[in-house]
């Protein structure tokens, strides 16, 4: 990025903030929804793709998500810019910095090149933090880790999972809310000046992963009386697993006809009547699969496992069958003994 685009960008991060700090401003500040995302291609390998595409929500907002070819999660990540520091929401899925820049990219949309930057994460998967490399290291930049102990430390939540914290970006207070359930040290943001809501895998247009049924539903309990009174203008997750016809993308590098990302508040707010009718194991509810992973793995490899015991004694009688036959076709032979 050129000194001349630096500046006006800097001009028009500054002019956003401060349209967010005016006492009148009430109202959220707006931002734009308006974007095609790259649906990636059925053959990658002979279709050029760019590894990471940029939505601009506004001066101060900005929406990355890593392209289908890069990486079949397509993750999105975000990035908040305050008047004192940024905020990078979550890492992507890929750490090579020559096949995913995204530490480049971040830079070239804050103020300065030495803008002090903060990463934080959703959550501990891999596909959330596989790019945390491509910053550690940096001057002016802080990664905070994905276990328990570095979230509460890092993020200063005293009382987990019941409290709160804040982060200060300089004229832009965002909020911090535990939400496990999907992974233990799990939680998600608020930005006060936008309205904007970002829920990681706790909440997406797809497969809710569900790894503690009661956990989870206390945090969509938790996130439900957050918000109550809260304005909220999008919920923003961690991937779009859906098509407009509600077929879900599972391990594909084509996400064509992609239903939109962003889900609402009152989404949010029905949250907790859908997780407390989850069994626990697998269910479907409107547009989401609610679904314990480990449990259909589980449950996958004993179906596997009966099916191949019952293959082998299938083979077993089918060889003691064959073996009876060539026995009767000779006259004075006793029938092999099959063990």
């Amino acid at each position: 990025m050129t000194e001349g685009s630096r500046t006006i960008l800097r001009a028009g991060v500054l002019f956003t903030l401060l349209i967010m700090a005016l006492p009148s401003a009430a109202e959220l500040t707006a931002g734009s929804m308006d974007v095609k995302w790259n649906e990636g291609a059925e053959d990658c390998s002979r279709t050029a793709q760019p590894p990471l595409q940029v939505h601009r929500y506004n001066e101060a907002t900005f929406i990355l998500r890593e392209n289908p070819c890069a990486t079949y999660e397509a993750p999105f990540m975000y990035v908040l810019v305050g008047s004192a520091r940024a905020l990078l929401i979550d890492s992507g899925d890929v750490s090579d910095p020559q096949a995913m820049p995204l530490a480049r990219t971040v830079r070239s949309l804050l103020p300065t090149a030495t803008f002090p930057l903060l990463v934080v994460h959703t959550h501990g998967h891999l596909d959330h933090r596989m790019g945390d490399g491509q910053f550690t290291g940096t001057a002016g930049v802080e990664v905070i880790g994905t276990s328990l102990q570095e979230v509460t430390r890092g993020l200063h939540l005293t009382d987990w999972p019941n409290g709160t914290a804040t982060l200060d970006l300089g004229g832009r207070t965002v909020d911090v809310i535990p939400t496990p359930g999907h992974y233990p040290s799990e939680v998600s943001y608020y930005d006060r000046a936008t309205g904007l809501f970002f829920s990681g895998d706790f909440l997406l247009p797809g497969r809710l992963l569900i790894e503690d049924t009661a956990a989870d539903l206390a945090s969509a309990q938790r996130v439900a009386q957050f918000l109550a009174d809260r304005p909220v203008s999008y919920v923003l997750g961690g991937h779009i697993e859906l098509d407009q016809a509600g077929q879900t993308f599972l391990g594909v590098h084509h996400h064509p006809n992609e239903r939109a990302l962003q889900l609402s508040k009152e989404d949010l707010l029905g949250l907790p009547d859908i997780v407390s009718g989850f069994n626990g194991f697998y269910g479907k509810h409107g547009i989401y699969i609610l679904e314990n992973q480990n449990r259909v793995l589980v449950a996958f490899a004993a179906v596997l496992l009966a099916l191949l015991v019952a293959a082998g004694f299938g083979v077993r009688a089918l060889i003691h069958r064959r073996r009876q036959r060539v026995a009767r076709a000779k006259p004075g032979t006793a029938p092999a003994r099959v063990d």
